[in-house]
């Protein structure tokens, strides 16, 4: 790649396309390198095992990162029922085995119909919260467990995309602080059985689409053409 200028005093907006395997200062580091950019920092952090958009604010553009934290997200979830992990991903050790149900479309449609509005979810001891100023995946690595209140979220829609036991497709349009992990192991439990999530992908966050991504392949591209410049 060509040599890149330094601590440039550049603002805007990237909706990254995150990569799974990235952790998302990962993904900020790269962004911030490919613009050379002085200051660079996301809006809300993404599992490294999940996919999708990362918004990324440049310079000045930090100042909207508060909107974008609060603002509404989507996802579209694949989670495997019979197996649950002491992360809620596929990235955690199996923790509990259970039978899958005979389930139908119904059965699940109603599952799901009980987790729209308000509810409560109790934060998964796998997040970046904090208790006592450490965050709470700190304590879990080292096998330490606290107590998480309840907190109340929204969930605007949950909807069925694909069901093939075990595994259930859905997509979620849910507000701030929702851990769509949590939310497909209590889907889980809902349906007689466990779950933990296979594959996640954020799909909007606030008013900014799918179709405004950019993957780091795309910018990759454009910083060695000097289209960044």
């Amino acid at each position: 790649m060509s040599r890149r200028r330094k601590g440039r005093d550049i603002s805007g907006i990237v909706l990254l396309d995150k990569p799974a395997g990235y952790s998302s200062n990962q993904a900020v580091q790269k962004v911030r390198w490919l613009f050379q950019a002085r200051k660079a920092g996301h809006t809300g952090a993404l599992d490294p095992f999940a996919t999708g958009m990362l918004p990324i604010c440049l310079g000045e553009a930090s100042k909207t990162a508060g909107f974008m934290l609060d603002a509404d997200k989507s996802y579209e979830a694949t989670a495997v029922l019979g197996r649950a992990t002491a992360t809620g991903d596929t990235e955690g050790e199996t923790v509990r085995d259970e039978k899958v149900p005979d389930l139908s479309a119904g059965d699940i449609d109603a599952a799901l119909a009980r987790f729209t509005g308000e509810i409560r979810q109790v934060p998964p001891m796998y997040s970046a919260l904090k208790h006592e100023g450490r965050p709470l995946y700190a304590l879990a690595r080292e096998g330490k467990t606290v107590q998480r209140e309840a907190r109340a979220i929204t969930i605007h829609s949950l909807e069925r995309l694909d069901w093939n036991s075990p595994e259930l497709v859905f997509r979620v349009h849910c507000s701030k602080g929702t851990y769509v992990r949590t939310l497909a192991e209590d889907i889980g439990n809902e349906l007689g059985s466990c779950a933990h999530l296979r594959a996640l992908r954020r799909l909007t966050v606030g008013p900014f689409s799918e179709s405004g991504m950019q993957t780091l392949e795309d910018l990759e591209a454009k910083a060695e053409s000097g289209a960044l410049d």
